[in-house]
């Protein structure tokens, strides 16, 4: 069975050839930007590796169309393709990858490379967390970028927003989960700092790969997973392999992608393309938060109407227990390295604030509104 569309240049899987470069041809600022030269200029060819498989639904999808905009802005002066898990490196070399130079670009999850560098899954999610909009204020304008920039800058790589998913679903159980004793002992897929609150609760954290959930799921290596929402869950067939689906997402609130970019490839380019590359990521991250808010909204409905499927929340002593455990994991980032100490920080300072602001404006109209 196929789960995902094709990652060809047109179908519903992204935009169309026609739409692409309608993106770089359809403003001033985008001609400008594609602009030539007098002289013939060699096209500069890029590989875009990344963590999904070719055109899934939500983070596929975005590494489709930001290669296709770059494509299409530059008209061809810049010429990204894409390569899903598996085709060029693996899903969790992503960042070796283009850190090394094997690959100019990539397509990831910041909360992959926790081995690596364990303040990275900041840059993803936190349990307990911001939401999306409140994490891009963070990076965008609450000094979270410079902070990301120089943690990967060690490595070589420069990082930008690059999509999101949008907040998080529980997960998909073989087993209901009634109080905190029902997680002893499961083997849950579940990474980043989500995954070490899990373990705290006495669960253990899985971290596989997008494109192997299902099988894990199914066959029973895994007796849960959680991947992102439900639109791009259903496209991954776990509604097949699991029937007792929570809520809500507590582990990632937030579900940031990131385009990472080798720093001397970056640097190579002229600077009208090195700005088009910034530009790409920026649309990306607004239209896939916006697509992903709309079809998981849609494929909610579709879970309901499922009578294989029992749709339950997380009961209160869970959330409590997870809450206390991810207090203790959060503080524990900040030990033994001072960027890691910093970034910390600058996370609680900005969740604090933007906490503050929600109080007074989303929350109390979330909780009138009819549902």
């Amino acid at each position: 069975m196929t789960m995902f569309p094709s990652g060809g240049h047109d179908g519903p899987a992204g935009i169309g050839r026609r739409q692409a470069l309608a993106l770089g041809t359809g403003s001033a600022a985008a001609t400008a930007l594609a602009a030539r030269p007098g002289h013939a200029e060699e096209p500069v060819r890029w590989r875009m590796v990344t963590s999904w498989p070719r055109g899934a639904p939500g983070p596929g999808t975005s590494a489709d169309r930001i290669a296709r905009r770059i494509t299409a802005m530059s008209a061809g002066r810049l010429d990204v393709r894409v390569y899903g898990a598996g085709e060029l490196v693996p899903a969790f070399e992503v960042f070796d990858a283009v850190s090394l130079g094997t690959a100019e670009i990539g397509h990831s999850a910041a909360f992959f490379w926790a081995g690596k560098m364990p303040a990275a899954p900041f840059f993803t999610a936190v349990p307990f967390g911001l939401l999306p909009e409140a994490h891009h204020a963070w990076i965008l304008s609450g000094g979270g970028q410079a902070l990301w920039d120089e943690l990967y800058g060690r490595h070589g790589v420069k990082p930008y927003l690059a999509g999101n998913s949008g907040m998080q679903m529980g997960g998909w159980f073989n087993r209901r989960i009634e109080t905190r004793d029902d997680l002893r002992g499961l083997r849950v897929r579940m990474p980043g700092l989500g995954g070490e609150v899990l373990r705290r609760l006495g669960g253990t954290p899985v971290n596989l790969p997008p494109g192997e959930i299902f099988q894990a799921l199914q066959t029973g290596v895994v007796d849960g997973a959680e991947f992102l929402g439900p639109w791009s869950d259903l496209a991954l067939g776990l509604d097949q392999a699991a029937g007792f689906y929570y809520w809500p997402g507590f582990h990632e609130p937030n579900g940031s992608a990131e385009c990472l970019v080798n720093r001397e490839a970056l640097d190579a380019l002229p600077e009208d393309l090195r700005g088009l590359v910034a530009m790409a990521c920026e649309a990306e991250t607004a239209l896939g938060l916006a697509e992903a808010n709309w079809q998981n909204a849609a494929a909610l409905e579709t879970v309901r109407n499922d009578e294989s499927v029992t749709l339950l929340p997380f009961p209160d002593t869970v959330l409590q227990a997870a809450r206390d455990a991810a207090a203790e994991v959060l503080a524990e980032q900040a030990e033994g390295d001072a960027l890691a100490a910093r970034i910390h920080a600058s996370f609680l300072t900005a969740r604090d604030r933007l906490s503050a602001w929600a109080h007074v404006t989303a929350v109390p109209i979330l909780g009138t509104r009819a549902v």
